[in-house]
């Protein structure tokens, strides 16, 4: 499918900034809010919103709940894959973009349209959370790899110096758009329920698929290249060399990295929901503590950049290779802090379910839970109050604020190095395919961490517990990522890479032909 003679297909002959790229920005900000402002409910939604078609309760357990979530990122980050391919096979970007959007948005009406299913007794919300779940993935995963790309492509020769303040904005529309949904999608679905809760990251779904509409005309529309150019281009000599290199890292070592980092939307969230929630004067829904993640990225980003790592280069030479190991460390160190965390409240929840059946007078009759316990003070005719009295001196959601920062160190070591990385290590043809290589990475850890939920929660004990009950659910993963840390060090050791730069073509294509003739030539 070729590009219409009326759009550009080169850049614009301007010093200044694009003009298709206000659209590009305001695209991403949009739609950034939709996914993550839905993917923050979402695990709160299926343990505690999800009914069936009656308008009863069909709430999932917490493994099984986590297995969805994960499995969902887990299919969000294989599309990228997909998307690529299309984009640069058969339909180029924009049209990629516009089409799979238009799905992306379907995908949000399925999540939207829920409620009217347990309201008519027509349906069981689940089969419209999967459906909508799908389309979301196969839309945020298959423009995800373009979006970026696109914005290259608005660039030429005379106004190239304009590339990093624009990627700059780009990112700080992706976090503005991840924290404000974060902060307010937990309301609505506390206050008004999933139909607004979903509506919402639905309409901006939308606006965002009409604003990239709008920008049609200002847009440079880079053709497809099809299929044989696209495997002349992608798999070289070099390109193959670079595969081989970063395999083991993005295959391996990050997928590990995301497997845990990814639980912040789901065993985090179920966590937060066990804490003292008051926190500098605010009381924070248990999706909405999510929104820490995006604040810090933007504080922690430019610390890093001109303060922390120019201290650290006062003792070593700081390489990507080995920020990501610095990263990888402290990922589990995040996850080791949930472990004390949940720990503490495995503590104070024995303390208060025995003074509340001393209280009752049941002491001695039972091993109580909490809830069993709020149950029974209920029927005895307690008030809220008194029974809050209890419940309140739980581990303070600062403590999970904690593990927020440290993980968010390892996200800007981690994941904003590998992109940097990805770029820098594969040659010219092949960066778009190594960033694929990428995003599959993140899908093998979500996919690991879905797989670990769905074991759990088919293998309960008869009290509904797990092998992974409590803190040994964080010091499992804690542990994983201690040892394929340990396993990092060698490799980071080892690794022996190449780096392309743009402006570099010409070297890399005569390297590239002498390797190929061999030593003899």
């Amino acid at each position: 499918m070729g590009t219409s003679k009326a759009y550009a297909t080169s850049p614009h002959e301007t010093s200044k900034m694009p003009p298709g790229i206000p659209f590009i920005i305001g695209n991403e900000l949009a739609e950034r809010f939709s996914f993550y402002g839905m993917k923050a409910i979402l695990t709160v939604f299926m343990t505690k919103h999800l009914l069936d078609a009656a308008g009863q309760p069909d709430y999932m357990g917490d493994e099984e709940a986590k297995g969805v979530y994960h499995l969902f990122t887990a299919a969000a980050y294989f599309f990228p894959m997909i998307g690529a391919i299309i984009s640069d096979v058969l339909w180029g970007k924009y049209r990629t973009i516009l089409f799979i959007s238009l799905m992306y948005c379907l995908g949000h009406g399925m999540l939207a349209l829920m409620d009217l299913g347990p309201v008519t007794g027509g349906w069981d919300m689940r089969p419209f959370m999967y459906i909508g779940l799908l389309l979301i993935a196969i839309g945020a995963g298959g423009i995800k790899p373009c979006v970026s790309a696109h914005v290259g492509d608005q660039f030429g020769e005379k106004n190239k110096h304009l590339i990093s303040k624009t990627f700059s904005w780009f990112y700080f529309s992706i976090n503005v758009g991840a924290a404000t949904s974060t902060m307010l999608t937990p309301i609505f679905l506390d206050q008004y329920g999933p139909w607004l809760a979903f509506g919402v990251p639905g309409v901006l779904m939308g606006i965002a698929t009409f604003l990239f509409w709008l920008g049609r005309n200002r847009f440079v529309h880079i053709p497809a290249a099809g299929w044989q150019k696209f495997k002349e281009e992608t798999f070289s000599p070099a390109g193959k060399r670079a595969l081989v290199n970063l395999a083991p890292l993005f295959l391996l070592f990050v997928p590990m990295f995301w497997a845990i980092f990814d639980q912040t939307g789901s065993a985090w969230v179920l966590q937060a929901q066990e804490m003292d929630r008051k926190f500098m004067g605010v009381t924070w829904l248990e999706s909405q503590v999510q929104a820490v993640n995006p604040v810090l990225i933007l504080i922690l980003i430019p610390t890093f950049a001109y303060g922390l790592y120019p201290l650290l280069g006062r003792f070593f030479k700081v390489t990507p290779l080995r920020k990501i190991g610095i990263g990888l460390f402290l990922t589990a160190g995040a996850f080791a802090i949930s472990a004390l965390i949940d720990i503490a409240i495995a503590e104070r929840t024995a303390e208060v379910a025995s003074a509340m059946a001393t209280q009752l007078g049941l002491d001695g009759s039972a091993s109580p839970s909490v809830q069993a316990m709020v149950i029974a003070a209920t029927e005895q005719g307690w008030e809220v109050a008194e029974i809050n009295r209890y419940l309140e001196p739980m581990p303070n959601i600062g403590w999970q604020f904690l593990a927020y920062v440290v993980l968010t160190a390892a996200e800007v070591m981690v994941s904003i190095t590998c992109l940097e990385f990805a770029y820098t290590q594969s040659p010219k043809k092949m960066k778009s395919f190594i960033m694929g290589v990428y995003f599959l990475g993140v899908s093998l850890g979500n996919l690991f961490t879905s797989g670990v939920n769905f074991v759990l929660a088919k293998f309960q004990n008869e009290d509904g517990t797990t092998m992974l009950d409590g803190a040994n659910y964080y010091w499992f993963f804690a542990g994983l990522m201690l040892i394929v840390s340990i396993i990092y060090i060698p490799f980071a050791l080892r690794y022996k890479g190449e780096t392309f730069i743009q402006g570099e073509e010409d070297a890399e294509i005569a390297q590239e032909e002498a390797k190929a003739e061999g030593p003899d030539a």
